[in-house]
C-alpha cells in the first residue's frame, strides 16, 4: 500500500526527539536559528551537483528580468549562499535543519529532497568546527571520539598511492586494481579520478569502528574553502565519514570575492566541456563576500544521521514519504 508511510510511527518519533536534541545543542551555544529561501534565481555551478529548475509565472521580479515565458528558478542544493548573505549582513553564528534538493539518484542513501542541519562559527577555523561536530555525534549515536586524519593519508594508508604527487596514468593503475580500469580509460581530469578512487576504496574502510574527519583535501577540491597558508597543495577542507557513509562536508570559508567568481567561472568552463548546461553565477553571493567574518561551516545530511542513529539500513526507513511514495 503505497498510501503509508516510509518510515514506521516509531521511527517518526525517533526522528523528531533526534532533531528536536540537535535543535538543543545549538540553541544552548548560542546560535541564532534561521531560515532561508528554497527557491533562488541561481543554481550551483558545481559539476557534480544538478539542480531542479522551475520557471516562475507571475510579474516580473525586475524590469530587467521582465519575460513573457517567465524567469527560471533553481530549487537549493544547499541554504549555504543564503546563510553566507546573513553572515555578511553581521548576524553571528548561525543554524538552520532545512530541506535540500539534488536532482540525482535516489537509492540506499539518497533521496531528491532531504533534510539538512547547516551551520556556522564566527571566529572557528575548520579544526575548531571539527571539535564542535564530534561532540555532536557523540550525542546523537553515542559513539566514539572521532579520528581524523589527512585525505592524503587516508589514500596512502587504503590505496598506497600518493593523491598530491601521482600522476593521472598512477592514479588509473590504481583504479585498475580495483576494477575500474574500463570506468576511467577515457577520463582525463584528475579530480574526478580521485573522487572516484575515494568513494570506491577509501570511504567503506576509514570509519567503520568510529567516525572519521577526512581534511585537508587536493586544492583542486576547494570548492568554497580557503586554500592552506601552510600547504598550498591542500584546502581547508573536510569530510566525515562513518559505516561507510559520507555525513558531512565542512570549510573554513573563503571570503576572497574575485577568487570565488573565477572558481564559479571555471567550474562553468568544465560544465561545458563535459556537456553539461552553463549555470547562473550568485552574483548577490559574490557581492556578500568581502563582508563575510571569519567562519568555518559545515553541512550534514540528517537522514544519514537518522539512519546511522536508529540502526537502519536505508534512508526510505527515516523518511515519512521517500521519493516513490511522495
Amino acid at each position: 500500500m503505497t498510501w503509508l508511510p516510509s518510515a514506521d510511527l516509531q521511527q517518526l518519533q525517533q526522528r523528531a526527539q533526534i532533531i528536536q536534541n540537535i535543535r538543543s545543542f545549538f540553541v544552548s551555544r548560542g546560535l541564532l536559528e534561521v531560515e532561508t529561501p528554497s527557491l533562488s534565481q541561481a543554481g550551483v555551478t558545481d559539476v557534480h551537483l544538478f539542480c531542479f529548475q522551475t520557471m516562475f509565472i507571475g510579474p516580473p521580479i525586475s524590469p530587467a528580468k521582465a519575460d513573457s515565458s517567465g524567469v527560471p528558478l533553481y530549487l537549493q542544493t544547499s541554504p549555504e549562499f543564503h546563510m553566507k548573505r546573513l553572515l555578511s549582513a553581521g548576524c553571528g553564528s548561525i543554524f538552520q535543519i532545512s530541506k535540500a534538493f539534488r536532482n540525482e539518484e535516489s537509492g540506499r542513501f539518497h533521496n531528491p529532497e532531504f533534510t539538512m542541519l547547516e551551520w556556522y562559527q564566527v571566529g572557528f577555523d575548520h579544526h575548531l568546527l571539527m571539535d564542535e561536530m564530534d561532540q555532536l555525534l557523540q550525542m546523537v549515536l553515542s559513539c566514539e571520539p572521532a579520528r581524523r586524519c589527512t585525505y592524503q593519508e587516508a589514500f596512502i594508508e587504503v590505496l598506497a598511492v600518493d593523491p598530491l604527487h601521482s600522476t593521472v596514468e598512477e592514479l588509473k593503475q590504481a583504479g585498475a586494481s580495483l576494477n575500474l580500469g574500463e570506468v576511467l580509460n577515457g577520463e582525463i581530469e584528475r579530480d574526478t579520478i580521485l573522487q572516484l578512487l575515494f568513494c570506491v576504496a577509501v570511504e567503506p574502510v576509514i570509519a567503520q569502528e568510529k567516525p572519521c574527519f577526512v581534511y585537508n583535501f587536493p586544492a583542486s577540491q576547494a570548492a568554497l574553502a580557503r586554500i592552506s597558508q601552510a600547504d598550498p597543495r591542500v584546502a581547508e577542507r573536510f569530510e566525515v565519514y562513518y559505516k561507510g557513509i559520507e555525513l558531512a562536508n565542512g570549510f573554513h570559508e573563503l571570503s576572497d570575492a574575485e577568487e570565488q567568481l573565477k572558481r564559479f567561472q571555471e567550474d562553468n568552463r568544465l560544465r561545458k566541456r563535459k556537456g553539461l548546461a552553463k549555470m547562473p553565477i550568485d552574483q548577490n553571493f559574490i557581492d556578500s563576500l568581502p563582508f563575510l567574518p571569519d567562519c568555518a561551516g559545515v553541512a550534514l545530511g540528517i537522514d544519514r544521521l537518522i539512519m546511522l542513529a536508529a540502526g537502519q539500513e536505508h534512508i526510505d526507513d527515516v523518511l515519512s514519504f521517500a521519493v516513490e511514495r511522495a
